[in-house]
Protein backbone atom coordinates (compact mmCIF):
# COMPACT_ATOMS: atom_id res chain seq x y z
CA UNK A 1 0.00 0.00 0.00
CA UNK A 2 1.32 3.48 -0.79
CA UNK A 3 2.19 6.25 1.80
CA UNK A 4 -0.83 8.06 -0.04
CA UNK A 5 -3.21 5.51 0.30
CA UNK A 6 -2.01 5.30 3.94
CA UNK A 7 -2.55 8.75 4.81
CA UNK A 8 -6.18 8.81 3.19
CA UNK A 9 -7.20 5.39 4.98
CA UNK A 10 -6.16 6.92 8.15
CA UNK A 11 -7.88 10.31 7.81
CA UNK A 12 -11.21 8.26 7.00
CA UNK A 13 -10.86 6.98 10.35
CA UNK A 14 -10.13 10.19 12.12
CA UNK A 15 -13.62 11.74 9.93
CA UNK A 16 -15.01 8.39 11.19
CA UNK A 17 -14.26 8.79 14.46
CA UNK A 18 -14.86 12.09 15.10
CA UNK A 19 -18.36 11.24 13.27
CA UNK A 20 -19.67 8.78 16.13
CA UNK A 21 -18.09 10.81 18.68
CA UNK A 22 -20.87 13.33 17.95
CA UNK A 23 -23.98 11.01 16.75
CA UNK A 24 -24.65 10.79 20.43
CA UNK A 25 -24.43 14.42 21.08
CA UNK A 26 -26.96 14.85 18.12
CA UNK A 27 -29.19 12.11 19.33
CA UNK A 28 -29.44 13.51 23.03
CA UNK A 29 -30.24 17.05 21.50
CA UNK A 30 -32.42 15.95 19.91
CA UNK A 31 -34.36 13.80 22.59
CA UNK A 32 -33.86 16.94 24.72
CA UNK A 33 -35.07 16.75 27.75
CA UNK A 34 -35.81 13.34 28.39
CA UNK A 35 -35.40 13.61 32.23
CA UNK A 36 -36.10 16.28 34.86
CA UNK A 37 -33.78 19.89 34.31
CA UNK A 38 -32.25 21.47 37.73
CA UNK A 39 -32.79 25.09 37.77
CA UNK A 40 -30.20 26.82 40.26
CA UNK A 41 -31.13 30.13 41.57
CA UNK A 42 -28.38 31.73 44.31
CA UNK A 43 -30.87 33.51 46.75
CA UNK A 44 -32.83 32.92 49.17
CA UNK A 45 -36.69 31.40 48.25
CA UNK A 46 -39.51 34.56 48.26
CA UNK A 47 -37.51 37.04 46.83
CA UNK A 48 -37.34 38.45 43.59
CA UNK A 49 -35.27 35.93 41.60
CA UNK A 50 -37.37 32.55 43.56
CA UNK A 51 -40.11 33.62 42.03
CA UNK A 52 -39.06 34.65 38.94
CA UNK A 53 -37.50 31.13 38.73
CA UNK A 54 -41.05 29.17 40.30
CA UNK A 55 -42.97 31.02 37.39
CA UNK A 56 -40.78 30.17 35.03
CA UNK A 57 -39.90 26.62 35.77
CA UNK A 58 -43.74 25.95 35.93
CA UNK A 59 -44.60 27.28 32.70
CA UNK A 60 -41.34 25.66 30.90
CA UNK A 61 -42.03 21.90 32.85
CA UNK A 62 -45.65 22.21 30.63
CA UNK A 63 -43.78 23.63 27.54
CA UNK A 64 -40.72 21.19 27.81
CA UNK A 65 -42.66 18.06 29.29
CA UNK A 66 -39.98 17.86 32.03
CA UNK A 67 -39.91 19.12 35.57
CA UNK A 68 -37.91 21.72 35.80
CA UNK A 69 -36.70 21.55 39.70
CA UNK A 70 -36.34 24.81 41.25
CA UNK A 71 -32.90 24.91 43.78
CA UNK A 72 -31.96 27.45 45.68
CA UNK A 73 -28.34 27.79 46.91
CA UNK A 74 -27.52 31.29 48.52
CA UNK A 75 -24.36 32.19 49.95
CA UNK A 76 -21.31 34.41 49.28
CA UNK A 77 -23.77 36.83 47.18
CA UNK A 78 -24.89 34.10 44.83
CA UNK A 79 -21.79 32.57 43.91
CA UNK A 80 -22.45 29.14 45.33
CA UNK A 81 -24.77 28.66 43.01
CA UNK A 82 -22.62 30.17 39.93
CA UNK A 83 -19.86 27.54 41.27
CA UNK A 84 -22.20 24.79 40.78
CA UNK A 85 -23.38 25.48 37.52
CA UNK A 86 -19.90 26.41 36.20
CA UNK A 87 -18.96 22.57 37.60
CA UNK A 88 -22.34 21.15 35.82
CA UNK A 89 -22.48 18.81 32.83
CA UNK A 90 -23.31 20.86 29.88
CA UNK A 91 -26.07 18.64 28.97
CA UNK A 92 -29.20 20.84 29.59
CA UNK A 93 -30.07 19.25 32.36
CA UNK A 94 -28.41 22.13 34.81
CA UNK A 95 -29.43 25.43 34.46
CA UNK A 96 -29.39 28.85 36.14
CA UNK A 97 -30.82 31.96 36.89
CA UNK A 98 -27.71 34.92 37.51
CA UNK A 99 -27.28 38.84 36.61
CA UNK A 100 -24.67 40.71 36.17
CA UNK A 101 -22.19 40.25 38.58
CA UNK A 102 -20.70 36.93 36.58
CA UNK A 103 -19.24 39.55 34.36
CA UNK A 104 -16.05 40.70 37.08
CA UNK A 105 -17.49 41.58 40.26
CA UNK A 106 -18.03 37.91 41.56
CA UNK A 107 -14.26 37.74 40.71
CA UNK A 108 -13.52 41.14 42.13
CA UNK A 109 -14.57 40.46 45.69
CA UNK A 110 -14.92 37.22 46.06
CA UNK A 111 -12.10 35.94 43.93
CA UNK A 112 -14.45 33.60 42.49
CA UNK A 113 -12.77 31.19 40.19
CA UNK A 114 -15.16 30.95 36.93
CA UNK A 115 -14.89 33.78 34.90
CA UNK A 116 -17.84 34.48 32.14
CA UNK A 117 -16.67 32.50 30.20
CA UNK A 118 -17.52 29.39 32.08
CA UNK A 119 -21.36 29.81 31.35
CA UNK A 120 -23.29 30.25 28.31
CA UNK A 121 -26.36 32.84 27.78
CA UNK A 122 -29.30 31.90 26.67
CA UNK A 123 -31.56 34.98 27.50
CA UNK A 124 -32.62 37.91 29.78
CA UNK A 125 -35.88 37.29 31.50
CA UNK A 126 -36.62 40.32 33.73
CA UNK A 127 -35.99 43.98 34.40
CA UNK A 128 -36.77 45.78 37.37
CA UNK A 129 -36.69 48.80 39.05
CA UNK A 130 -35.66 48.71 42.65
CA UNK A 131 -37.45 50.64 45.89
CA UNK A 132 -36.13 53.06 48.11
CA UNK A 133 -37.59 52.11 51.46
CA UNK A 134 -36.57 53.55 54.54
CA UNK A 135 -38.13 53.43 58.41
CA UNK A 136 -40.91 54.80 59.11
CA UNK A 137 -39.59 56.90 62.29
CA UNK A 138 -37.24 58.61 60.42
CA UNK A 139 -39.52 61.51 59.93
CA UNK A 140 -39.38 62.26 56.25
CA UNK A 141 -41.92 61.38 53.61
CA UNK A 142 -40.40 62.10 50.27
CA UNK A 143 -36.86 62.06 48.55
CA UNK A 144 -36.14 65.91 49.28
CA UNK A 145 -36.96 65.51 52.99
CA UNK A 146 -34.82 62.21 52.88
CA UNK A 147 -31.86 63.84 51.26
CA UNK A 148 -32.06 67.29 53.44
CA UNK A 149 -32.32 64.71 56.86
CA UNK A 150 -28.97 62.66 55.49
CA UNK A 151 -26.91 65.87 55.11
CA UNK A 152 -27.35 67.26 58.06
CA UNK A 153 -25.83 64.36 59.49
CA UNK A 154 -23.01 63.03 56.89
CA UNK A 155 -21.46 59.56 57.47
CA UNK A 156 -24.68 59.02 60.41
CA UNK A 157 -26.89 57.06 58.02
CA UNK A 158 -26.72 53.34 57.19
CA UNK A 159 -28.48 51.17 54.26
CA UNK A 160 -28.46 47.66 54.04
CA UNK A 161 -28.42 45.30 51.14
CA UNK A 162 -29.14 41.30 50.29
CA UNK A 163 -25.66 41.15 50.13
CA UNK A 164 -22.01 43.13 48.83
CA UNK A 165 -22.30 43.41 45.20
CA UNK A 166 -25.84 42.40 44.78
CA UNK A 167 -28.08 44.96 42.63
CA UNK A 168 -29.32 46.66 46.28
CA UNK A 169 -25.68 47.62 47.00
CA UNK A 170 -24.49 48.89 43.78
CA UNK A 171 -27.86 51.12 43.80
CA UNK A 172 -26.61 52.57 47.58
CA UNK A 173 -23.61 52.70 45.90
CA UNK A 174 -25.15 54.92 42.98
CA UNK A 175 -27.47 56.75 45.35
CA UNK A 176 -24.42 58.07 47.60
CA UNK A 177 -22.52 59.55 44.54
CA UNK A 178 -25.77 61.15 43.12
CA UNK A 179 -26.75 62.62 46.63
CA UNK A 180 -23.26 63.46 47.54
CA UNK A 181 -23.64 61.81 51.25
CA UNK A 182 -21.21 59.56 52.52
CA UNK A 183 -23.63 56.50 54.49
CA UNK A 184 -22.35 52.94 55.57
CA UNK A 185 -23.42 49.86 53.58
CA UNK A 186 -24.99 47.43 56.18
CA UNK A 187 -24.87 43.99 53.91
CA UNK A 188 -27.10 41.29 54.72
CA UNK A 189 -27.94 37.57 54.01
CA UNK A 190 -31.10 38.26 51.57
CA UNK A 191 -33.49 41.06 50.50
CA UNK A 192 -36.13 40.00 53.03
CA UNK A 193 -33.45 40.61 56.60
CA UNK A 194 -32.14 43.56 54.35
CA UNK A 195 -35.52 45.14 54.41
CA UNK A 196 -36.31 43.68 57.99
CA UNK A 197 -33.62 45.67 59.21
CA UNK A 198 -35.21 48.66 58.07
CA UNK A 199 -38.21 48.53 59.78
CA UNK A 200 -36.40 47.58 63.15
CA UNK A 201 -34.55 50.43 62.77
CA UNK A 202 -31.28 48.73 62.35
CA UNK A 203 -30.47 50.83 59.60
CA UNK A 204 -31.94 54.15 58.12
CA UNK A 205 -32.71 52.92 54.18
CA UNK A 206 -32.41 50.13 51.66
CA UNK A 207 -33.06 49.54 48.45
CA UNK A 208 -35.09 46.26 47.53
CA UNK A 209 -36.71 44.73 44.81
CA UNK A 210 -40.44 45.32 44.66
CA UNK A 211 -41.00 41.42 45.80
CA UNK A 212 -39.52 42.47 49.10
CA UNK A 213 -40.51 45.86 49.59
CA UNK A 214 -44.08 46.06 48.53
CA UNK A 215 -45.28 43.72 51.01
CA UNK A 216 -44.16 45.76 53.73
CA UNK A 217 -44.66 48.57 52.07
CA UNK A 218 -48.28 48.69 52.01
CA UNK A 219 -48.68 47.16 55.44
CA UNK A 220 -47.22 50.60 56.68
CA UNK A 221 -44.15 48.55 57.96
CA UNK A 222 -41.82 50.79 55.78
CA UNK A 223 -41.91 53.84 54.32
CA UNK A 224 -41.48 53.57 50.45
CA UNK A 225 -39.97 56.76 48.80
CA UNK A 226 -39.27 55.74 45.08
CA UNK A 227 -38.47 53.73 42.38
CA UNK A 228 -35.26 53.75 40.35
CA UNK A 229 -36.18 53.84 37.04
CA UNK A 230 -36.00 56.98 35.21
CA UNK A 231 -40.63 56.75 34.96
CA UNK A 232 -42.29 55.56 37.35
CA UNK A 233 -43.02 51.76 37.10
CA UNK A 234 -45.99 49.42 36.37
CA UNK A 235 -44.67 47.25 38.88
CA UNK A 236 -44.75 49.79 41.79
CA UNK A 237 -48.36 51.72 41.12
CA UNK A 238 -48.12 55.02 42.44
CA UNK A 239 -44.69 55.61 43.73
CA UNK A 240 -42.92 58.67 41.87
CA UNK A 241 -39.34 57.92 40.56
CA UNK A 242 -36.14 59.34 42.27
CA UNK A 243 -35.01 60.48 38.59
CA UNK A 244 -38.19 62.67 39.10
CA UNK A 245 -38.31 63.83 42.62
CA UNK A 246 -35.13 65.08 43.27
CA UNK A 247 -32.36 63.46 41.43
CA UNK A 248 -32.40 63.91 37.80
CA UNK A 249 -30.93 61.39 35.47
CA UNK A 250 -30.77 59.04 38.67
CA UNK A 251 -31.58 55.44 36.92
CA UNK A 252 -30.77 51.91 37.97
CA UNK A 253 -32.68 48.43 36.88
CA UNK A 254 -31.50 44.80 37.65
CA UNK A 255 -32.36 41.59 35.67
CA UNK A 256 -32.18 38.24 35.75
CA UNK A 257 -31.15 36.29 32.87
CA UNK A 258 -31.24 32.13 32.19
CA UNK A 259 -27.31 30.63 31.68
CA UNK A 260 -25.92 27.05 31.32
CA UNK A 261 -22.55 25.94 31.73
CA UNK A 262 -20.17 26.93 29.23
CA UNK A 263 -20.29 23.92 26.13
CA UNK A 264 -24.06 23.89 26.19
CA UNK A 265 -24.66 22.59 22.71
CA UNK A 266 -26.67 25.15 20.22
CA UNK A 267 -29.16 22.89 19.78
CA UNK A 268 -30.38 22.45 23.23
CA UNK A 269 -29.37 25.87 23.91
CA UNK A 270 -31.60 27.06 21.14
CA UNK A 271 -34.45 24.68 22.26
CA UNK A 272 -34.61 26.29 26.07
CA UNK A 273 -34.31 29.70 23.60
CA UNK A 274 -37.56 28.94 21.96
CA UNK A 275 -39.28 27.48 24.54
CA UNK A 276 -38.74 30.35 27.19
CA UNK A 277 -39.44 32.88 24.44
CA UNK A 278 -42.87 31.32 23.97
CA UNK A 279 -44.26 30.65 27.35
CA UNK A 280 -42.49 33.98 28.88
CA UNK A 281 -44.96 36.00 25.99
CA UNK A 282 -47.81 34.31 27.76
CA UNK A 283 -49.69 37.50 28.95
CA UNK A 284 -50.70 35.48 32.34
CA UNK A 285 -47.02 34.50 32.91
CA UNK A 286 -46.30 38.35 32.15
CA UNK A 287 -49.51 39.76 34.61
CA UNK A 288 -48.20 37.04 37.14
CA UNK A 289 -44.15 38.22 37.25
CA UNK A 290 -45.64 42.06 37.13
CA UNK A 291 -47.69 41.68 40.47
CA UNK A 292 -44.24 40.33 41.85
CA UNK A 293 -42.16 43.40 40.72
CA UNK A 294 -40.99 41.99 37.48
CA UNK A 295 -41.27 42.90 33.66
CA UNK A 296 -40.42 40.35 31.07
CA UNK A 297 -37.81 41.94 28.28
CA UNK A 298 -36.30 38.87 26.58
CA UNK A 299 -33.45 38.68 24.54
CA UNK A 300 -33.57 38.70 20.53
CA UNK A 301 -31.11 36.12 20.77
CA UNK A 302 -28.62 34.40 22.90
CA UNK A 303 -26.21 35.80 21.19
CA UNK A 304 -27.39 39.54 22.04
CA UNK A 305 -28.00 38.55 25.68
CA UNK A 306 -24.36 37.73 26.09
CA UNK A 307 -23.46 40.95 24.42
CA UNK A 308 -25.40 43.02 26.37
CA UNK A 309 -25.12 41.19 29.41
CA UNK A 310 -21.34 41.93 29.16
CA UNK A 311 -21.54 45.60 28.53
CA UNK A 312 -24.17 45.85 31.73
CA UNK A 313 -21.46 43.70 33.72
CA UNK A 314 -18.74 45.64 32.71
CA UNK A 315 -20.65 49.05 33.99
CA UNK A 316 -21.66 47.56 37.30
CA UNK A 317 -17.86 46.37 38.29
CA UNK A 318 -16.54 49.81 37.26
CA UNK A 319 -19.15 51.70 39.98
CA UNK A 320 -18.07 48.95 42.90
CA UNK A 321 -14.04 49.92 41.85
CA UNK A 322 -14.00 53.56 41.72
CA UNK A 323 -16.24 53.63 44.62
CA UNK A 324 -13.04 50.99 46.55
CA UNK A 325 -15.97 48.39 47.52
CA UNK A 326 -13.69 45.48 48.96
CA UNK A 327 -14.28 42.98 51.03
CA UNK A 328 -12.23 42.88 54.04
Amino acid sequence: MTRRLLKMRAALVVSASIAAGMAPLAARADDYPNRPIRLLVGYTPAGAADVVARVLGEALTKELGQPIVVENKPGASSTLASVALAGAAPDGYTLGLATATLYGIDQHLFNARYKSDAFTPITRLTVSPLILAVNRNLGVSDLKGLIAKARTKPGAFNYSSSGIGGSPHVAGLQFERATGVPMTHVPYKGGAPALQAVAAGEVQLSFGTAASVLPMGTQGMIKMIGVTTPKPSEVAPGLPSLAESGLPGFNFTFWFGLYGPAGLPPAIRDRIFAATTKVMADPQIRAKLAGNGSEVSLSPSPAEFGKWAAADGKNALERLVQAGVKLN
